[in-house]
């Protein structure tokens, strides 16, 4: 979303208008969920998705043909398995995406956008819909989110008069990776790209650069012995343990535990885990806490590489994201 809002913000300020399509609500086994959108630029070119195939081609000639009547509007794709010959998929499920004009009356609107994308709080992108014509479009803050409806971990859509449509913009929270081997270097790029802040952590000069996780925005040389001297931990963060060792795992979750987070994982063997939680019982760690844990760490698909492993974890704080909130 950063990249969308900084690209959006350049055009506007170039005095151009860009299409924001974007998937309102689906149903049925449609390839894009609501939240998904495609940006289409003055030349034709496009940024983002909604679905690819014929809706994508057919999406992207609506929208240019929005730009040249000025005429923004909503449009159902019926992509049920008896009225799918007309485009040409047998995905089944329907999609409605709308078609908004973003222009420099806007630009306030995507300056807060730029701004929300580097807080640490939640923030949704809001739009009230009346015969297509969009009559508000703002950023709701966690302060300002007075419907629990329709703020919440996923695109909501209201189907009442005005349409009201919100999505999440920002998720409070960072997560944070202790170890910085090969499943860490796997998962940082897989983190960023779905929308979690990364910050890595080791003790280990040569590991912990900005060089080895370009795609982390924070890298800390630290002790894993006293993390609280180079980080808070808040209860919106995501903390995944992945050191060589039980003892350094146990001292990183002996400090973790103590304070309250999103979510916690620890990759390891059931041995090393085993001996970990023992560890943990002996410092006075409630059994609650320690079953709290996520470990072994991700999801069981018989992950074995370290790109695979990262897969798993990612999957598994996918789901505890959307679940949270």
């Amino acid at each position: 979303m950063k990249n969308l809002t900084e690209h959006l913000i350049q055009a506007v300020e170039r005095g151009e208008r860009v299409v924001l399509c974007t998937i309102l609500a689906s149903s049925g086994s449609s390839p894009r969920g609501a939240g998904a959108r495609m940006a289409v630029f003055a030349d034709g070119s496009t940024m983002g998705t909604v679905g690819g195939g014929e809706v994508e081609y057919l999406a992207l000639k609506e929208a240019l043909s929005v730009l040249d009547s000025g005429k923004t509007y909503l449009r159902a794709f019926d992509l049920a398995p008896q009225q799918v010959a007309s485009i040409g998929m047998i995905c089944g499920g329907k999609v409605t995406i709308h078609y908004q004009i973003i222009s420099e009356k806007d630009l306030s609107v995507l300056e807060q956008m730029r701004s929300a994308l580097q807080k640490d709080e939640n923030s949704w992108l809001n739009l009230q819909i009346r015969d297509g014509v969009v009559e508000d479009f703002r950023v709701v803050t966690q302060q300002e989110a007075d419907d629990p409806s329709l703020y919440t971990s996923r695109a909501v859509l209201k189907k009442e008069e005005p349409l009201r449509y919100a999505e999440p913009l920002q998720r409070a929270g960072r997560t944070y990776i202790f170890g910085g081997g090969h499943v860490g270097q796997a998962l940082v790029p897989v983190l960023a790209k779905i929308g979690f802040r990364v910050t890595v952590f080791d003790t280990r000069e040569q590991i912990a650069t900005k060089e080895h996780f370009p795609m982390a925005e924070e890298v800390i040389l630290g002790d894993y012995n006293d993390i609280y001297a180079k980080v808070k931990l808040t209860e919106n963060d995501f903390v995944v343990i992945m050191t060589p060792g039980h003892q350094s795992d146990f001292a990183l979750l002996e400090q973790v535990l103590r304070n309250k987070t999103r979510y916690v994982g620890c990759i390891g063997s059931r041995h090393k885990i085993a001996k970990t939680q023992a560890m943990l019982r002996e410092a006075g760690i409630s059994e609650e806490r320690i079953a709290s844990v996520h470990s072994p760490i991700g999801l069981q698909i018989l992950a074995e590489t370290p790109d695979e492993i990262a897969i798993s974890i990612a999957a598994e704080m996918i789901q505890c994201r959307a679940e949270s909130l």
